[in-house]
């Protein structure tokens, strides 16, 4: 696959995180649209699940929080709107008063299998057009690039 010759003074690293970015909110997007309009739930509400999914004994919101990194009020108010839907419910720690975990309820886990065996066909016929070979590499790749995301590094201030 060939990437276009960049303008001079543009770095590869640059312009590998503007594809990057770019291929996200494609995907992202078309996630985002077959969901709603396939079972009428948003990716947040689909990402909660999924969460839960894994953690059959419920999860607290403060980790549900950090799971999706996002803050407490909406995790909140993703739990308010599937407990209505009846797909998950809150009960109180034993212990902690103020604490809350969240559990998909069986009508919710039922949902949730429908939806991730229909989201992973998804996935599947976006990235369709990429050999199996070439899925591979780019999966092993992205995970060097991660590992050097998340290495500490001294961060330059005040450059630029």
């Amino acid at each position: 696959m060939l990437v276009a010759r960049a303008p001079a003074g543009h770095h590869a690293e640059l312009r590998l995180w503007l594809r990057l970015l770019s291929c996200t909110t494609l995907i992202t997007q078309a996630i985002r649209q077959r969901l709603r309009e396939s079972f009428g739930v948003t990716l947040p509400q689909f990402d909660l699940m999924a969460q839960l999914a894994r953690e059959p004994k419920g999860l607290r919101l403060g980790e549900l929080s950090s799971r999706l990194m996002v803050t407490g009020g909406n995790v909140t108010g993703l739990v308010t709107r599937l407990e209505t839907e009846g797909w998950v419910r809150r009960a109180a720690v034993a212990g902690d008063r103020r604490a809350r975990v969240v559990r998909l309820t069986p009508r919710g886990a039922r949902a949730f299998a429908r939806m991730a065996a229909v989201h992973e066909r998804w996935i599947t016929e976006l990235f369709g057009e990429l050999p199996r070979r070439e899925v591979e590499r780019l999966t092993l790749e992205l995970r060097a690039l991660k590992d050097s995301v998340r290495r500490p590094r001294l961060v330059e201030r005040g450059r630029g």
